[in-house]
């Protein structure tokens, strides 16, 4: 056969690239011709020799390349106009607020947010959207989350469950071990794509006692440096308020700040971003963008408001736009102390003289270490006998085998307050004592275990009362209770107490893995009646099942206990929380608890807010409930004035939170039906018709097997089982989840056809389509170019046959073309071709001018934007530099300013010419149906 002779400016066929081609230079040598031609797919010049092409009428349209091209075109078309693809392609139905977070995150190229949402509202959930929404759009590939370390397993769990995302958590003592078999050149933190790891582990340091200048240069490169160098796309700040600083110098603003310039996106997450300090605010708001917050005058609502998403609980609905939460009933249980608890009441007493001498000593002699132990052992006392006497021996055999002394008093106070109770306790019992401490110490334990002999907790036995009470009030025999300790012994003593008269138990504690947790919590959801858990344990947890819960011991920080309440108190909670707070009767505790919650619920009706929790940081507030029963202990006389003091910072707190809530503020509506329309969106069914139509043309294969398809992809590999429905990925576990995530599938959608004049059209006949509807329909891609990146929408064309342009027509032909059989039954060729192309042209030029100008106005938005940004920073830049007081210094600086400014905007100006291009994606003939359409091609 014959080899076609192509000149330049021809189009023609290269059947390797399954794609038209234009030539552009042709050459012949010593017999042979070979041509340079351009693919205007790939907008790329490639060498072919004569036998590469061939004539463009001898392509033969195929309904497969008809149906990928219509479907994988809808799909680029619906994200490119923001469709959100995490809700469609993960197994979590987003709430109304939560759709309206991400929707918000992704309406803009820099996403750059604080999410500010009110305690409770589930911002790990949208961070885990907007994460799904990057991946699935493939826009990211590695991550990093940075949280207190309290927060780790909460955000492994949830990343798990709700988006099968895995999060490797890395450790310091990982770090370590690795230094020792790495090379200069390697770095842990490349070593996976998704890590998360405690906010403090991997903060800079300046020094530490006993370090040489090279031992902290190691540890900063180790954890700091290596960290900020590693290549994160997505980095997320959790409780990011803590980000703040009380200055530039503070670790954990150098951490925020480097991690801010390391990642292009970034997401920090906070309830309470604004403390009432607007210096630590600007802060915050800059890690976010510099330029937009270049001083305190900056921080106004106006430029707030284009970085914070925020939604209130007052505001927030479900599904049904019913209100989200159900109010709740909290309960201070006394238990007193009968006859038969004597031991027990005088082991109180004497540990609570323990701790009132041990503090004074430790206060005197400027041992925090010691202070903090002291501040454990009343806690512990009041927890259990069974906690008391495991603490008193462990300290024991310290003070009589003084291990290497931890001096714990640099330790950062906001540290210590991030570790629950069993994790404090852990760390102190080894701290150095004090004279005599060793003979009060064997006494008290003496006691400990008479007492542990002598008989049942009185606290313990009133639980198993509430329990049968409860049971009774409720009608419900098999009433679900979650028991809250901070202490491992005293969860054992618990566990076994209940076990013994009937009750079925499961554990958790700190100590257990994401497996072991898993497995507890599936077990309380089903048979087991009683979950007890310690504060570490509980981080995470999500019992919406279970509306009852008794605080066995009560933490100091109220806030600490809102913590606890809001494992079941949350969204999905169908009835109305109860929470019993234990705390044993004519007690130091009791009476402080006492008097604080009756001046906390003031506060709380008089700022109109649920819960101090709503807008204080737990760890921020520590130190100050620390102090309130510290001073009840060593004056039990003090109570009301202690606690004055205390409540005194949480009115100051929350009033600033409240004066500065305006700030934030975030008006919008909440669209309640959103949710299911975004579930039943048929993106998935449009790629699945689009890999199956186009994997084929591409060198692979797709067929039925089972519930599902056999996918043979273009590269070779292979998933035997695979499914393309969120539904039916949830109920087959074994079946392979195909989303766009998958780069695989993504070359199948992105490898979309390019139709040229000449090239044979396929007459189609589409099921659905009146007989009257006859013509030429076809689809272009409109694009803009600009400063390195392209927009492009896609715009249907209907041209009848009487030459007249439709537009409703032809987008009820696309959604056909999607949905119903369709079957090719003959070729449009030569002039007809060429003339059908020319009118489908000039019909998408005159129609597609108005979606060309949308674009072209978003692009000057977005140039106008960076200008204005830029011309802020600049003027606030160059009124510092203007206060400078050596005239030479400031003239040198304001010189440089302004040049960085004017190439900055040099740079905008060139972003801003924009570069329109129109090309023909697909041209088919639509013919009358005459009987059955014939089966889908």
């Amino acid at each position: 056969m014959a080899v076609p002779d192509f000149r330049v400016g021809d189009w023609c066929w290269m059947p390797r690239q399954t794609s038209a081609c234009r030539v552009v230079d042709r050459q012949e040598v010593w017999g042979q011709v070979s041509f340079r031609v351009w693919l205007p797919g790939k907008d790329t010049v490639l060498r072919a020799r004569a036998e590469d092409l061939t004539a463009l009428e001898a392509v033969q349209p195929t309904a497969d390349q008809v149906l990928h091209a219509v479907a994988a075109a809808k799909l680029q078309d619906a994200l490119e106009d923001n469709l959100l693809l995490a809700p469609i392609q993960s197994s979590v139905v987003p709430l109304p607020h939560q759709l309206y977070a991400l929707n918000r995150a992704m309406s803009r190229e820099r996403i750059r947010y604080l999410c500010a949402d009110e305690v409770g509202l589930g911002k790990t959930i949208e961070a885990g959207l907007v994460l799904r929404e990057l991946k699935l759009r493939g826009r990211i590939q590695r991550v990093l989350v940075v949280a207190p370390k309290g927060l780790i397993r909460q955000w492994q769990a949830e990343m798990r469950l709700h988006f099968g995302e895995h999060l490797q958590h890395v450790e310091p003592a990982e770090l370590a071990a690795f230094k020792q078999w790495r090379t200069d050149e390697e770095n842990l933190w490349r070593a996976h794509d998704q890590v998360i790891c405690s906010l403090d582990s991997v903060k800079p340091i300046d020094g530490r006692r006993g370090w040489s200048h090279e031992q902290v240069a190691t540890y900063n490169r180790d954890r700091f440096e290596d960290l900020i160098s590693a290549g994160w796309d997505l980095v997320i700040i959790d409780e990011a308020h803590r980000m703040g600083g009380s200055t530039e110098q503070v670790a954990r603003y150098k951490l925020g700040a480097a991690l801010a310039e390391a990642s292009p996106y970034l997401l920090l997450l906070s309830a309470t971003p604004h403390q009432g300090k607007t210096d630590q605010f600007m802060r915050l708001m800059q890690l976010l963008d510099r330029d937009a917050f270049p001083d305190e005058g900056s921080v106004t609502r106006e430029r707030v408001q284009s970085f914070v998403i925020r939604t209130e609980k007052r505001v927030a609905i479900n599904a049904e736009g019913q209100p989200l939460f159900k109010p709740r009933l909290t309960r201070l249980q006394a238990v007193a102390w009968e006859s038969r608890h004597g031991a027990q009441r005088r082991l109180y007493e004497a540990v609570t003289d323990y701790v009132r001498h041990g503090y004074n000593q430790a206060m005197a002699a400027k041992q925090r270490h010691v202070g903090f132990l002291m501040i454990l052992m009343q806690r512990l006392v009041t927890s259990s006998t069974a906690a008391i006497r495991a603490t008193l021996e462990k300290r024991q055999a310290a003070l009589e085998n003084p291990p290497v002394q931890m001096d714990l008093a640099p330790v950062d106070l906001a540290e210590w307050a991030e570790l629950d109770g069993q994790a404090q306790a852990d760390v102190a019992f080894d701290a150095a004592g004090w004279a005599l401490e060793k003979g009060e110490v064997e006494t008290l334990l003496d006691l400990a275990r008479e007492t542990e002999a002598a008989g049942t907790d009185a606290k313990a036995e009133a639980l198993v009362e509430l329990a049968y009470k409860l049971q009774q009030e409720e009608n419900d025999p098999a009433l679900k209770l979650l028991v809250f300790t901070e202490f491992v012994p005293t969860q054992a003593m618990l566990a076994a107490f209940l076990e013994s008269r009937g009750f079925s138990v499961v554990t958790l504690n700190g100590g257990m893995d994401l497996d072991a947790r898993t497995r507890a919590q599936r077990a309380f959801a089903g048979e087991a009646r009683v979950l007890i858990s310690t504060d570490a344990g509980g981080e995470g947890l999500n019992l919406q099942f279970c509306h009852v819960i008794v605080n066995f011991d009560v933490p100091w920080n109220p806030m600490r206990l809102e913590q606890r309440i809001g494992r079941v108190d949350r969204i999905g909670q169908r009835k109305v929380v109860r929470a019993f707070n234990f705390v044993l009767e004519d007690t130091v505790e009791h009476r402080v608890r006492d008097v604080l919650e009756h001046k906390l619920a003031v506060i709380a009706e008089e700022f109109g807010v649920d819960k101090a929790a709503d807008v204080m940081d737990s760890v921020d507030v520590e130190p100050a409930f620390d102090a309130v029963f510290v001073a009840a202990i060593q004056n039990p006389d003090s109570i009301d004035q202690a606690c004055d003091a205390v409540v005194e910072v949480v009115r100051e707190t929350v009033s600033d939170a409240k004066k500065h809530a305006d700030l934030l503020a975030d008006s919008h509506e909440l669209d309640a039906s959103s949710a299911k329309q975004w579930r039943d969106h048929p993106a998935q069914f449009w790629l699945e018709r689009a890999l199956r139509h186009g994997l084929v043309e591409q060198g692979g294969a797709i067929e039925p097997a089972g519930e599902g398809w056999r996918v043979q992809w273009a590269d070779g590999s292979v998933s035997p089982q695979a499914c393309f429905d969120a539904r039916l990925g949830e109920e087959a576990p074994g079946l392979e989840w195909i989303t766009l995530e998958d780069r695989r599938a993504r070359a199948v959608i992105d490898r979309l056809p390019r139709c040229v004049a000449g090239q044979p059209v396929a007459t189609v006949q589409v099921a659905g389509l009146p007989a009257t509807v006859q013509g030429y329909w076809s689809l272009w891609q409109i694009s803009l170019a600009s400063d390195g990146r392209t927009r492009r929408r896609y715009l249907p064309v209907f041209v009848n046959d009487s030459g007249r342009s439709f537009v409703p027509t032809a987008r009820r032909v696309w959604d056909l073309l999607l949905t119903e059989a369709v079957k090719v039954v003959g070729t449009v060729v030569g002039d007809q071709a060429v003339a059908a192309f020319e009118a489908s042209h000039e019909a998408a030029r005159v129609n597609g001018e108005r979606v060309f100008q949308e674009l072209a106005t978003d692009n000057q938005n977005r140039v106008r934007e960076e200008r204005e940004r830029a011309d802020y920073a600049f003027d606030s830049r160059r009124q510092a530099v203007g206060r400078l007081g050596l005239p030479t210094v400031r003239e040198h600086r304001l010189k440089r300013l302004t040049q960085e400014h004017e190439a900055r905007l040099a740079a905008l100006d060139q972003g801003a010419a924009a570069t329109p291009d129109l090309h023909a994606v697909l041209i088919v003939r639509v013919a009358a149906t005459t009987g059955s359409a014939g089966g889908e091609a």
